[in-house]
Formats: structure tokens, C-alpha cells, sequence
């Protein structure tokens, strides 16, 4: 019988994504199959320390989890270091949501390490992470994209009233404010005045120095999943449905206020320009492994615009992307695998070089 592979699952780290990632972690090593593949936790505390993680993870799947309090998963876990990771560890499976993780930073540190890792490279990764770079480029492409704007915390703290009269004479009302580097819909507002304007890039700046400001898109949340080097498989196309006033983080991941339509209910024509948008979009920020990608979709108008691409979407029990995948016929253990596989298969191609 073949060895097993060592998988290091990566986990937790310094953004405010960090519950999000554990219960993602928590999920892909329950559904991993464990004759084939040896899963090894490694969690980040939120102080950016390494940790063997010794806490049983199975079941974990709610932010009320008991697990979560005072010292929660890392109580009584063992202090690591980069070189025990590596040598612990055959391949490293990131799951590292917004920051510090997601953006480009751990995939450095793989590449230094020569260490086969899942999902997006070091460009894919920073790009897709800040969502005005993302925009810039899918413009460039000639990719469609919802009208927005950026700022940063010198242009604010040099003329905020100045700013705020710029981004008022770009877009319109309603607006939502964005942190650029960030995930899970942490730090977003949505401002119906200048008022609300005013507040809402205060309370951005608490978790980035840059932030996005997009005009709302009268339309439906669509999101697609990718799978593959270059040119992606396009997972099924689901559906987000709101009862507030956008998908927010106690939507997502303490499951009020939102349902997930999977497939979406599109004529076929529209389902196949997204499918063909989608793989453009991941494409032209280099993405592989996987990704999920998200969209909105204008009826009236019959018009997608892109909104942003994830490069490591979340695993959770709510999470769109495993779901896509099973509509589309791929379970989630087979999705881990072909994960895990897509990997290898990019580390081995920039060996060919």
C-alpha cells in the first residue's frame, strides 16, 4: 500500500477571518479520506503564533461552538515553527481566510519552502485579495464591472471632506464601503447618505489602509466555483437571496436572513456567459487550484457584472463553494482530492521551467 500524504492544513492567523477559517478547516479534515491522505492541523493564533493543534476538531461547525472560548482549539497545543511544518508535512493546504493568509503572504512562504500547496499562486493570490486591483485588471481585460471607486487612509486623514465629495460625485447612493483587503463580508457597510458615507470609511479603515467603494447593483448575487490550472472547470451557478439589505456576516455564517438557490434559476443562455465570464476572470488574475468567483446579474438589463474573486472560499457548513460542486456531481471528498491533486499538478509544472 502506497504511503500516505502528509496533507498541513493551515488555519486560524491573524485576520478577523480567523473563526471563519477554523470552522473551514474543521470541515475539510472531517471530509478528507483519511486512507489516502494523513491531515496534520497547524492553527495561527490570532497573535500570528504556530501550533500543532491537538484539540479535537470534528463537529466543529458553528461560531457558538463552546470550542471558541478563552483559549478554545489552542489550549494544550504544541508551539511549532516553520521548519516543523515543513518537515511534518508532504503538501500544505491553506485555509487561511482574508489577510496574512490569503493574499499572497503564506504562498511566498511555500514557494521558499519548495513545498507543493493548494489553490492560487503568489499574484493570484495578492490580486484577488484587494479588490480595487482586481477591478483594475478585469477592466483592462475588458471584463465588466460594477462602477466604483477607491481611497486610502492618507487621502482621508490628508481631506476626508474632500474625499468624500470625490466619491459622491463618482457614484451614487446607495454605497457600499469596503475594506480592499478583506473577506466574510468583515467591515462592510452600506451607506445611504454622506452621513452613513462618512462612518462607513471610518469603519473600514479599522481593518485595511485602502478602501473600495462600489455603487449597488440593482441584481441578483450570483456565484460560481473554479476548478483547475489555466483554464478552469465552472462549477454550477448559485444564488444568494438577501431578506436585508446585502449578504452580511451574521448571513453567511450564523444562518439568518439568507438562503442559497443551487442552481440558480437562469435561462441557459445566461448560465453559459457566466460560465465563459467566470473562467475569464479567473484567467486573467492567474488564478489556479480553485477559486470561486462572484457575479450580479441585472435582469432587466440582461447585463453580468463581476464583483470579486475568492481565492480561498470558505469550507463551512454555509459556505457556497463545496455545494456548487456537488450540484454539479463532484462530493466533497472528491473535490479535496482533485484539490490536492491540481497542487501537485502546478508544482510539478514549474519544475518543467
Amino acid at each position: 500500500m502506497a504511503e500516505k500524504i502528509r496533507v498541513g492544513f493551515l488555519f486560524g492567523g491573524r485576520s478577523g477571518e480567523h473563526e471563519i477559517s477554523v470552522l473551514s478547516a474543521a470541515s475539510v479534515m472531517e471530509k478528507i479520506d483519511r486512507t489516502r491522505f494523513e491531515p496534520a492541523p497547524f492553527g495561527i493564533t490570532k497573535d500570528g503564533a504556530w501550533r500543532l493543534i491537538e484539540t479535537d476538531l470534528s463537529g466543529l461547525c458553528s461560531l457558538d461552538d463552546q470550542r471558541f472560548e478563552g483559549d478554545g482549539i489552542f489550549a494544550g497545543s504544541r508551539p511549532v515553527t516553520i521548519a516543523d511544518f515543513d518537515a511534518m508535512c508532504d503538501f500544505a493546504f491553506p485555509l487561511l481566510h482574508g489577510p496574512f493568509g490569503e493574499d499572497g503572504t503564506v504562498q511566498g512562504l511555500f514557494e521558499i519552502l519548495d513545498k507543493p500547496y493548494a489553490g492560487c499562486g503568489v499574484a493570484a493570490s495578492a490580486l484577488s485579495m484587494d479588490k480595487a486591483f482586481t477591478k483594475e485588471i478585469w477592466q483592462l481585460e475588458g471584463l465588466p464591472v460594477c462602477a466604483y471607486t477607491y481611497t486610502t487612509k492618507d487621502d482621508l486623514e490628508e481631506a476626508f471632506e474632500g474625499e468624500v465629495r470625490r466619491i459622491e460625485g463618482m457614484l451614487s447612493y446607495p454605497i457600499f464601503v469596503k475594506p480592499a483587503n478583506m473577506g466574510s463580508s468583515v467591515g462592510i457597510t452600506r451607506a445611504e447618505d454622506r452621513a452613513a458615507l462618512e462612518t462607513g470609511l471610518k469603519e473600514a479603515l479599522h481593518y485595511d489602509h485602502r478602501v473600495i467603494l462600489e455603487e449597488r447593483v440593482d441584481g441578483r448575487e450570483l456565484e460560481v466555483g473554479l476548478l483547475g490550472n489555466d483554464w478552469p472547470g465552472v462549477s454550477a451557478v448559485g444564488e444568494i437571496v438577501t431578506e436585508g439589505a446585502y449578504y452580511d456576516y451574521n448571513c453567511k455564517y450564523r444562518g439568518g436572513g439568507a438562503r442559497l438557490s443551487i442552481p440558480a434559476e437562469l435561462p441557459e443562455a445566461v448560465r453559459k456567459e457566466i460560465e465563459t465570464l467566470a473562467s475569464r476572470a479567473y484567467h486573467a488574475l492567474d488564478g489556479a487550484g480553485f477559486s470561486r468567483i462572484d457575479l450580479f446579474y441585472n435582469e432587466r438589463r440582461g447585463k453580468l457584472y463581476l464583483s470579486e474573486m475568492n481565492a480561498i472560499p470558505g469550507f463551512t457548513q454555509y459556505s457556497m463553494f463545496p455545494l456548487l460542486w456537488q450540484e454539479k456531481g463532484l462530493p466533497f471528498e472528491s473535490l479535496i482530492e482533485r484539490i490536492i491533486e491540481l497542487g501537485y499538478e502546478r508544482h510539478r509544472a514549474a519544475h518543467y521551467r
